[in-house]
């Protein structure tokens, strides 16, 4: 009985290790003809959708109009692709922070200052997103689109009120912009050129929010705003 239990264990343990080779065989194949690796490079041109409250605080009348909009920019954009299987992959896409100008909106002056459409403060963003993609058709498809969903955190630094922003503020002003977390998603159409080489192509959105505080000789002002930006990427990609 015993000389029989070891042959069926033998046999059991044969069975497995072919199966297992088979899987490495099969993943091996697979990692000789697919790179799992992705380095992009390429130009995120960012629009803003800006919906924000109206600046609220001292010495500003009630139903005064004073908001705030964003002018769009163009910057480069980094990113590091893992493929995870044929259809799933994980992206961190990270772009060169931008110099964004923050202009009035709304009366065209403020007492004798001019307001609408002036440059009232600046700021860059360290904006680094997360995302799951799933990627459709085969891997030997050349052309493929994806969607994809995530997580993008916001840092603003180097606030700047500029001096056309003080002298609507009435004063020397700080500003203070919290970090933005949020949900983000995007769309995208990917060209294999080579086994190494290729392009994409997407369209993006996040819900970058934040509370703007200015701050003139202790008179407290804020606006609520949402950013709303959808940047279209165009990049090329090395697989390794």
């Amino acid at each position: 009985m015993n000389a029989r239990m070891a042959r069926l264990a033998f046999a059991a343990v044969l069975v497995g290790t072919g199966a297992v080779a088979r899987a490495d065989d099969v993943e091996v194949a697979r990692i000789d003809r697919v790179p799992l690796n992705t380095l992009r490079a390429g130009i995120y041109y960012l629009t803003f959708h800006v919906s924000a409250t109206d600046v609220s605080g001292p010495f500003i009348p009630p139903g005064s109009g004073l908001n705030l909009a964003l002018k769009d920019v163009t910057t480069a954009y980094l990113a590091y692709v893992r493929t995870l299987s044929p259809h799933w992959g994980v992206e961190l896409a990270l772009g060169v922070p931008p110099v964004t100008t923050t202009i009035g909106k709304g009366p065209a002056t403020v007492g004798s200052v001019p307001y609408n459409g002036q440059e009232l403060l600046t700021a860059r963003w360290l904006a680094p997103s997360l995302l799951m993609e799933y990627t459709f058709l085969d891997e030997s498809a050349p052309l493929r689109p994806y969607v994809g969903v995530g997580i993008n955190y916001t840092k603003f630094y180097d606030r700047q009120v500029t001096a056309h922003g003080e002298a609507v503020a009435g004063g020397p002003t700080s500003v203070s912009l919290p970090v933005s977390v949020s949900p983000t998603a995007t769309v995208g159409l990917a060209y294999q050129v080579t086994k190494h080489f290729g392009f994409i192509a997407s369209y993006s959105w996040s819900d970058v929010h934040t509370k703007a505080t200015l701050d003139t000789a202790g008179n407290i002002r804020t606006s609520y705003i949402h950013f709303n930006p959808t940047p279209l990427v165009i990049a090329a990609g090395y697989s390794f």
